[in-house]
């Protein structure tokens, strides 16, 4: 399910157009769901001539071709696994679960080969996401009653994640938070920004592991969890991720994705009750880019 509310500078046209930037498909997909029934606006069905007003609040579910998703065998890089919970480290390419767009082919369709979810019709087993070319850990539940409780840790900010990210720039402090709030972008809605404007407050806190001629290699560590949070973030302050297509520089260097890996993530087993923790070292491609900017 996505929701969203209008503000001033998105109001007086019609849902359709509105919502092809956000959801990025077709005028066609867009009216399909609006005939079945699976847009509302304010908790109502609307036809695709309604024009959107200013603090409108637009449902959008996930519609799933089939109602259902169908388990994949592919190979999974599980870092820990016991009855109740994993950890699995996701490649960069991968989207994490399906949704408009992504039917098939993400790591939710081969999860559910390879074990029992908690029961979810859109994200089973998944507590918390990263981006499609971010890679690194998840943590993911078996049953509903771990899911809720990991979930309410990440709300809590009880569960300890870390990242390694290389940023374009030389960062000269050694380490620092960024406090800023973050909501839709005003300008262009595929984007996060940081803004006062319909946002929800997000804090990173980052330090310097190693510089470079031009750029920087930093280890963050998420207090929030906002969708883009270290991208838009790191961007913010001047030193954007390198070979982020959205945030960074045009130069990209191959399609890896942008040099951004979920390198640790630690929490308090919901049965076990201990403190448990776990890392994954940089897949060779991020290293790969970073020794060229070693060499430079």
């Amino acid at each position: 399910m996505k929701i969203f509310v209008v503000d001033r500078d998105f109001c007086d046209i019609r849902i359709d157009k509105y919502l092809i930037d956000l959801l990025n498909i077709s005028r066609s997909k867009i009216q399909k769901l609006i005939d079945s029934n699976n847009i509302k606006v304010n908790g109502k069905d609307i036809k695709n001539s309604y024009i959107v007003r200013v603090d409108d609040e637009i449902i959008v579910n996930d519609i799933i071709e089939n109602n259902e998703i169908l388990p994949e065998k592919m190979d999974l890089d599980i870092i820990y696994e016991d009855e109740y919970l994993l950890v699995v480290n996701k490649p960069s390419g991968m989207v994490v679960h399906p949704s408009l767009g992504h039917y098939t082919n993400t790591l939710v369709n081969g999860l559910m080969y390879y074990t029992s979810l908690s029961n979810d019709k859109i994200r089973p087993g998944i507590v918390h996401r990263i981006d499609k070319d971010t890679s690194g850990l998840l943590l993911v539940a078996k049953n509903d009653d771990v899911h809720l409780y990991l979930s309410e840790e990440i709300k809590k900010r009880k569960v300890n994640r870390k990242y390694i990210a290389l940023v374009h720039g030389v960062i000269k402090n050694d380490s620092g938070t960024i406090d800023a709030p973050i909501g839709r972008d005003l300008f262009d809605r595929k984007k996060m920004a940081v803004t006062d404007i319909n946002s929800k407050d997000a804090i990173t806190h980052f330090k310097v592991l190693d510089r470079y001629k031009d750029s920087t290699l930093i280890e963050c560590v998420l207090e929030t969890g906002r969708t883009h949070q270290i991208r838009v973030h790191m961007n913010y302050i001047g030193y954007p991720i390198v070979n982020d297509p959205l945030y960074g520089r045009k130069k990209i260097i191959n399609d890896f994705g942008q040099m951004l890996h979920a390198k640790s993530i630690g929490f308090v087993h919901p049965i076990k009750g201990k403190y448990m923790e776990f890392e994954c070292d940089c897949p060779k491609e991020f290293y790969d880019i970073l020794n060229l900017f070693k060499e430079r």
